[in-house]
């Protein structure tokens, strides 16, 4: 069914999978909404990690496993050349090793291939909405293994471990706790969604985060957010 009232462009998206057969049903759900517009195929990391930079779609869907360059590595490769794109992995099962290595390199959530129509596309379009969509049964595994794996944050004189947030990207952070998206952000602290987009993204990087859901938790944990 496609999205109705939509008045906005559409978002232009690139498949990239190995088995055309899968590529052809996505394309084809997608290109019925009025959201959604597939302007790219690729099928295997290589091809994608040569064309995305040159197509710049707004949304890259991309297998994890692929003969040749894997998604992974070609994830590693587009995320450089356009580090604004929203990227969500396809897996067929829920691989933490993976996913976790795809959060790590910059994707902003994943996908199971044998989610139903409608379940796929809340997903994209909460991913787009929010920045991240990330079952919260991962959640909780991933502030497991990001606590576990990452590297200690600075710490000031009295041993608190604060890392070194600008006033306006704790600003941010604390709107995210809230559970407020980009959107919604931006209108709050009168600013452009592209520049709430940018903030978001050094906050995840400084927290070593994978997701905003992670960031508030750790934020939250850290007391370096007090809830209101």
């Amino acid at each position: 069914m496609s999205a109705a009232g939509s008045s906005s462009p559409a978002v232009r998206v690139m498949l990239v999978d190995d088995h055309e057969l899968f590529r052809d049903g996505i394309a084809s759900l997608l290109n019925e909404q009025q959201d959604f517009e597939v302007v790219a195929e690729a099928g295997d990391g290589l091809e994608a990690a040569y064309r995305a930079p040159v197509v710049n779609p707004d949304l890259i869907l991309l297998d994890i496993n692929m003969p040749g360059m894997d998604g992974l590595e070609a994830l590693d490769l587009i995320r450089k050349e356009l580090p604004e794109a929203t990227i969500i992995m396809l897996t067929v099962h829920d691989e933490d090793k993976k996913v976790f290595s795809a959060l790590r390199a910059g994707a902003n959530g994943y996908i199971l291939k044998n989610a139903n129509s409608d379940d796929f596309l809340q997903m994209l379009r909460r991913t787009l909405e929010e920045g991240a969509a990330i079952s919260k049964e991962l959640t909780s595994r991933l502030i497991t293994e990001f606590a576990r794996t990452s590297e200690p944050m600075p710490k000031t004189d009295d041993g608190e471990s604060i890392p070194a947030l600008t006033g306006r990207e704790k600003e941010v952070l604390a709107l995210i706790t809230e559970g407020l998206a980009d959107k919604e952000i931006a209108v709050r602290l009168s600013i452009s969604l592209y520049t709430v987009k940018s903030h978001v993204r050094n906050i995840l990087g400084k927290l070593q985060a994978p997701n905003r859901h992670t960031a508030a938790d750790l934020a939250m944990r850290s007391q370096l957010i007090r809830p209101k």
